[in-house]
């Protein structure tokens, strides 16, 4: 049985804006899941009606074999969640913190002392145990919320940008603990920017844009889809935008042999061809014809950044969300 199914699931707002449009997809028992997609594509609102947060317009999805609506109380005892910002009361101690989560769950005290405990030492946190949390850094907080959705022991762990904000070292800490946490068997769904770790710890992913999956399978199936090099071009005077030089470059290139793909990007124009070194040449000999000047010119083996490039026209970049977020990361939970 899958950890998630979801059929045809739709949730349109008030408004009359449609943020998921009858998408599917399943979730493997024990399956590290990436859930990916731009601003705006769905994917917080796609994790919110499967934690029960959100009810849906319409379509189905099970949890741990439950529905999410009829059995939603149950639900909640099997899952964690932690969503985007970090929801932590700075007034009580790490320690206390999740003794209240504990409490919540109607867990035993016992039982939740010694659930603390080991999760203080999880995410090394033992020493700062009975601070003040709103003396923590970021990614001491990033890490105690963390720990507060595993209080429960959860069958199915829910993360949405778990990592966004922390600084290089804090983000590594948490990949690591989640990528211990599913070696024990748990189930982690996670939306990440960060395409490299998904690209190493999840077996399958799923792209969703404007509401809709537009690409699902394992990162080496969807590289593979690419078929090709990527060979990325900056010009002299920046992106050629949409006006005549745009249009020139794509029409230079077009009368090219061997190129499978043009794209736009931010940094210019990427293109995908099989053999793409041997292509270079003749892409500089076509552009001084053309009176066209480069900037730079590289060739490389196709990404997830690809993939997402192929189906969203968009590339993802995390130092962006970081810091457009970097005021409102570690909010404080009002009391």
């Amino acid at each position: 049985m899958p950890a998630v199914q979801v059929e045809n699931l739709v949730k349109t707002y008030g408004d009359g804006t449609q943020a998921v449009k009858g998408i599917s997809f399943n979730v493997d028992d024990g399956e590290f899941f990436g859930f990916l997609g731009p601003n705006g594509a769905g994917k917080s609102t796609t994790i919110k009606i499967l934690t029960t947060l959100l009810r849906k317009t319409s379509g189905s999805a099970n949890v741990a074999g439950l529905d999410i609506e009829h059995d939603a109380r149950k639900v909640r005892k099997l899952i964690g969640v932690q969503m985007q910002d970090t929801v932590i009361d700075e007034d009580l101690t790490g320690r206390e913190n999740l003794m209240l989560q504990g409490h919540l769950q109607q867990m035993r005290s016992e039982e939740l002392k010694e659930r603390v405990n080991e999760l203080l030492k999880v995410v090394d946190l033992g020493d700062a145990a009975d601070k003040r949390s709103a003396y923590y850094s970021g990614g001491m907080k990033k890490r105690l919320d963390l720990a507060s959705t595993l209080v429960h022991r959860p069958r199915i762990l829910f993360l949405d940008e778990p990592t966004t904000g922390l600084d290089p070292q804090s983000r590594a800490q948490v990949w690591s603990y989640l990528k211990g946490l599913n070696q024990t068997g748990m189930t982690i769904f996670i939306t990440t920017q960060y395409l490299e770790e998904v690209d190493r710890l999840c077996r399958r992913l799923a792209i969703l844009d404007h509401g809709e999956i537009v690409a699902q399978g394992s990162p080496s199936e969807l590289k593979s889809e690419i078929g090709a090099d990527r060979i990325t071009l900056g010009f002299e005077n920046g992106n050629p935008g949409t006006g005549s030089l745009k249009d020139k470059a794509k029409q230079v290139l077009g009368n090219l042999g061997g190129i499978s793909e043009i794209v736009d990007s931010d940094e210019g124009i990427v293109i995908y061809a099989k053999n793409g070194g041997f292509l270079v040449p003749d892409i500089v000999r076509a552009f001084d014809n053309a009176e066209i000047k480069l900037s730079s010119i590289g060739v490389s083996s196709p990404t997830l950044d690809d993939v997402f490039l192929k189906h969203t026209g968009r590339r993802i970049r995390p130092e962006e969300i970081d810091k457009s977020r970097a005021t409102g990361v570690f909010g404080r939970r009002r009391r």
